[in-house]
């Protein structure tokens, strides 16, 4: 599918998700109910490797830059497994502790990481985790990293319904006073089990969804890193580096690979990244487009990031692309023995 054929389903989604509509179809209904028997087959294997359990890694970061004229800043995980961190063992190798390690590092400031991440879970989960997020008036969170969408491709929720409830969570969340940046969906034509041609298929749809997801995320507020590219190519070529013992979630370099494609937008988000690399590089194809051109663009490549840039233009509201480059997320340094916020 072409960049531009992308850039109008997406758009279609979008518009469906903020005006009510039904379901539009990701593929055709034939295809993605061979392809869902072919991920729940794959799916099986979780477990096999490894367990569900999930390293609890909520907690400070950054004692290295404890002073008492600044307080910490808040970090806040929402989504599914891979925000969760499902297939580690360690609580510093899931993604949480990776991003709180690295914008500690880069704001030379403490910070605290919570994370609320459900495995399993679909968009329609992100109603309950903000609400956890934001009972506390006194714990709100400067910035939030949501991860969601593969489970609502393989549980055939309707595209429309998985951005409605993503734009939502995205809106209290920003009202609440927190910076938002969206990892959208992963491309599921990279599980090992899941043979030609569904694995198109599956990659098709992967990239719809994470299309669609970066209009309703940008129009409330919000940025998005493309995940679905990043963990395409690459763990396709390193499939054994990058996956995790049940071939289903990322290992550990596999995490770590996604935490350095995000960490510059969330450091962007909180005004910590460079001056000079807020500006548009043409030599990295970066510019100003419409939102949904923006949107297909970014589904396509890794960690490709789009922020809103203006409400109006000759095609509606505008996007800046952005290919930030990464940076290595440096070791957490946090304890196992410190508390939780």
């Amino acid at each position: 599918m072409t960049s531009m054929s992308r850039a109008r389903v997406a758009r279609r989604i979008a518009a469906g998700a903020a005006y009510g509509g039904g379901g539009i179809g990701l593929a055709g209904a034939a295809a993605v109910g061979l392809l869902l028997a072919e991920v729940r087959l794959a799916r099986r294997h979780v477990g096999n490797g490894t367990d569900n359990h999930v390293p609890n890694a909520d907690g400070r970061y950054g004692h290295l830059y404890d002073t008492p004229s600044e307080p910490p800043l808040r970090l806040t995980i929402l989504g599914d497994s891979t925000a969760a961190g499902q297939g580690v063992h360690r609580a510093g190798q899931t993604p949480g502790a990776l991003l709180a390690a690295g914008l500690a590092a880069v704001a030379e400031r403490p910070v605290l990481m919570r994370n609320v991440a459900l495995p399993g879970a679909r968009s329609d989960d992100l109603d309950r985790q903000v609400a956890l997020v934001l009972a506390d008036p006194a714990l709100l969170p400067d910035i939030c990293v949501i991860m969601i969408g593969a489970n609502d491709v393989t549980n055939r929720m309707p595209p429309t319904r998985s951005v409605r409830h993503l734009s939502s969570a995205v809106r209290r969340l920003r009202t609440a006073g927190a910076e938002v940046v969206v990892g959208t969906c992963p491309d599921l034509g990279t599980i090992e089990p899941v043979q030609q041609p569904l694995r198109w298929l599956a990659r098709r749809a992967s990239r719809q969804l994470a299309a669609a997801q970066t209009i309703g995320v940008v129009e409330q507020g919000g940025r998005t890193v493309s995940l679905g590219d990043l963990l395409g190519p690459e763990f396709a070529a390193n499939p054994r580096e990058l996956f995790g013992p049940d071939n289903y979630h990322p290992s550990a370099e596999g995490y770590a690979t996604a935490a350095m494609a995000v960490l510059p937008t969330v450091c962007a988000a909180l005004g910590l990244w460079p001056a000079e690399e807020e500006r548009p590089d043409v030599t990295r194809r970066e510019g100003f487009l419409p939102v949904a051109r923006a949107a297909a663009e970014a589904a396509s490549e890794a960690g490709t990031e789009v922020t809103a840039a203006m409400p109006t233009g000759p095609k509606g509201p505008w996007a800046l692309l952005k290919r930030r480059r990464r940076r290595r997320v440096p070791e957490p340094d946090r304890s196992p023995a410190t508390p939780s916020p």
